[in-house]
């Protein structure tokens, strides 16, 4: 039988259409991945900021997860943002109800403007009860350092010293961006669990990143929905990602931070 790739997002979603579920489906499609969605919290939003925030019950995130794990087989699961220790320990609970084996965790705690978005009781129960789990943790550098209790590395060499620190939390692999260095590359650190890698692309000077941490998460999960090896599925999933900030400004979305082109490869010009 033809066996559909079907990927999993659970987070929050972005009214604005940039990050959150609309990033992680839309990445998913271009990426040949059927996506599924549980959506843990509302947002007002837009490529200016985020005006509201409406949670959804750890009960109803469960109803969700029952809803799509009870019917559609899904290969692998990306989770974004979970505000709550309780709606993190609904979803730790179900992964493990339903034996999901493929999990990419973008532990999304820190706002752009450096505030923490989770409480203390939440970072605690997401290191004890879901990154054990993750096939890959993807943090930037201001999430790996609330992770770890550090400062946010202003180097190379200090995200180096991250990663050792980050695996010994559980997960199976680390994926650490460096998106926050200030530099002409961007240079990206994974560990597969045995070996360190160094992924490097050209940084591209554009206003339009938003939802670039989402998107990168969510192309690692449907490439490993269609069977992609992990070390090739970040690899790709760091190619897709380049490419869609260098088109993102072929796109007029909004008067302030713009998404990236999720769906740079597909669209033509009306005509062609």
């Amino acid at each position: 039988m033809n066996h559909t790739p079907i990927a999993l997002t659970i987070a929050g979603s972005d009214s604005g259409g940039g990050a959150g579920i609309q990033a992680d489906l839309k990445a998913f499609s271009a990426l040949g991945a059927y996506g599924c969605s549980v959506i843990t919290a509302l947002t007002a939003q837009n490529t200016q900021g985020v005006q509201g925030i409406f949670d959804v019950t750890p009960e109803f995130i469960a109803a969700q997860l029952d809803s799509v794990f009870s019917d559609i087989a899904v290969k692998a699961v990306k989770i974004g943002m979970l505000s709550q220790a309780s709606v993190i320990r609904a979803v730790a609970d179900n992964l493990e109800k339903y034996g999901v084996e493929l999990l990419v965790v973008d532990p999304v705690m820190v706002a752009t403007s450096g505030d923490k978005l989770l409480q203390d009781d939440a970072i605690k129960t997401l290191k004890e009860c879901l990154i054990p789990k993750a096939t890959v943790i993807t943090p930037n550098l201001p999430e790996a350092a609330v992770l770890l209790n550090r400062d946010v590395p202003q180097t190379i060499a200090e995200m180096e010293s991250m990663v050792e620190p980050l695996l010994e939390l559980g997960s199976r692999s680390v994926l650490i961006k460096g998106g926050h260095l200030s530099s002409d590359e961007s240079v990206d650190l994974f560990h597969d669990g045995n070996t360190l890698h160094r992924l490097t692309s050209k940084r591209i000077p554009t206003e339009n990143t938003h939802g670039t941490g989402c998107t990168l998460s969510s192309a690692i999960t449907a490439l490993l929905a269609r069977g992609v090896e992990l070390n090739e599925a970040v690899r790709k999933g760091k190619d897709y990602i380049a490419s869609a900030i260098a088109h993102a400004d072929e796109l007029d979305i909004g008067k302030g931070h713009g998404p990236v082109h999720h769906f740079h490869a597909l669209w033509k010009p009306l005509g062609e």
